[in-house]
């Protein structure tokens, strides 16, 4: 059958596309990118926040009203999925079947049973929505086409916090590691298909290893994949502040492939709302844990994501998140908007905050955040910084530095006198700087020719 996937949300998502996908291949099933030539779609959906719902079900009744020539099957999986099955199911007869988000392994099974009756919209669907997980995260081949030269790697599903705003840990279950060795074959696999960037990523990257080996082993699983030829950078994502351990700022130091580049969602700078959130930490802490990672590593760029309205932000909560933010001088940030999403312990609190004040404060935040920005840009002007390329753009390239992650960072537009392709590494000098873009021209050296 030829099989299209229409993917939504994180990158944990569109990582577990790409093993669904090599599953599928091994049992003989064809990818496709345009739905209109498939015989069954798969929707991963997010469900995260509100917004991501709305626009998880909008893609799922686009996909239904393809006038297709095989009137496909519609597959709905991931964590809208996982939490709202039998919603859906009374919702949207049209939907065929449903899986969960750990139950990928079961895709050629349902097709198989799909494919045994003629496609009828009264149909019953097929639900396979586990509860069950195994105590590791096991190793999954990944697809064998469509590797980039940016692949993320999946060291660790499901999370053992309790943030009171957040339903992952009740779709995704407790934290499991997958381990070192398996992740040193993925990403051997990864860079033999021409990945030269290496994106860590799990609901809490900096808990990886503490379940499997008694204690938080990111430093040691950095080291080992550093010693891969292939990769030039790694990249880290969804860390925890409490759990940056100096073994893991000294391996940041000392490898020249790790980018100089951590994100850490803090959330909040009150202590009142950290405290509300159930978050780890205090502003003290915080601030202790970024004065050692901008003391130890030379140019680190951090990254923060914050939320604005939670239940109980007074105007002083809020002021102090402002000074907060000023004072930490993040080099790159994101915010959003507090959504109040069912079965979390913030659903069902008190002093919930009127939507136009949300909107204010999420437009002074980024106001604030945008000044920053502007001004570290600035500060780069006439510095010279290796690029990666990701695109050609009328008559300039499209790039970014260590210091910017795909698709949410800043970019580098810059000239060259030559020709380039996409995962070229090359070294710009920059001549010109705006709130989130740089601006510059190759800089061509005998070791770049």
């Amino acid at each position: 059958m030829n099989i299209n996937f229409q993917t939504l949300g994180c990158p944990k998502n569109f990582s577990d596309t790409e093993m669904a996908q090599s599953i599928l291949r091994k049992h003989n099933h064809f990818i496709v990118n345009d739905p209109m030539e498939a015989d069954a779609i798969v929707v991963n959906t997010c469900g995260f926040i509100e917004a991501a719902k709305i626009e998880s079900i909008d893609k799922i009744f686009e996909m239904i009203n393809l006038e297709v020539k095989h009137n496909p099957y519609i597959i709905v999986s991931g964590c809208l999925s996982k939490r709202y099955s039998n919603e859906l199911k009374e919702e949207m007869p049209e939907i065929d079947a449903f899986i969960g988000v750990n139950d990928y392994d079961s895709l050629p099974h349902i097709l198989n049973e799909l494919n045994k009756h003629e496609k009828r919209f009264d149909n019953d669907a097929i639900v396979k929505v586990d509860d069950s997980t195994l105590d590791y995260l096991p190793f999954q081949d990944r697809s064998s086409e469509d590797v980039g030269v940016t692949a993320t790697i999946k060291i660790g599903e499901g999370c053992n916090n309790a943030c009171a705003y957040c339903i992952i840990p009740k779709i995704r279950g407790r934290y499991r590691s997958k381990s070192i060795e398996d992740i040193l074959k993925e990403a051997r696999q990864l860079a033999e298909k021409g990945c030269k960037e290496l994106v860590l990523i799990a609901q809490d990257t900096t808990y990886y290893g503490q379940d499997i080996y008694g204690k938080k082993a990111l430093a040691d699983l950095l080291s080992e994949l550093c010693k891969i030829d292939e990769i030039h950078w790694i990249r880290i994502m969804y860390s925890y502040e409490d759990k940056v351990t100096d073994d893991l700022i000294e391996v940041m130091a000392q490898e020249k492939k790790i980018c100089k580049y951590i994100d850490i969602p803090l959330q909040h700078g009150s202590d009142n709302v950290l405290k509300r959130m159930h978050r780890p930490g205090s502003q003290k802490t915080i601030m202790e844990t970024i004065s050692k990672l901008r003391k130890r590593i030379k140019d680190i760029h951090i990254r923060t994501t914050l939320i604005v309205g939670f239940p109980g932000e007074t105007d002083d909560d809020f002021d102090e998140l402002m000074n907060f933010v000023q004072k930490a001088q993040f080099d790159r940030m994101g915010a959003f908007k507090y959504s109040k999403e069912e079965g979390t312990v913030a659903a069902a609190m008190n002093e919930q905050v009127p939507e136009d004040v949300k909107e204010f404060r999420l437009d002074q935040l980024m106001r604030l955040q945008m000044d920053i920005s502007l001004e570290k840009n600035k500060a780069k002007i006439g510095n010279v910084y290796e690029v990666l390329v990701e695109a050609s753009e009328e008559e300039a390239y499209v790039g970014r530095t260590m210091f910017d992650a795909q698709d949410i960072d800043n970019q580098v537009i810059f000239t060259s006198p030559r020709e380039l392709k996409a995962g070229d590494f090359v070294y710009v000098k920059i001549n010109d700087a705006y709130d989130y873009d740089l601006i510059g021209e190759e800089v061509i050296s005998e070791c770049s020719k």
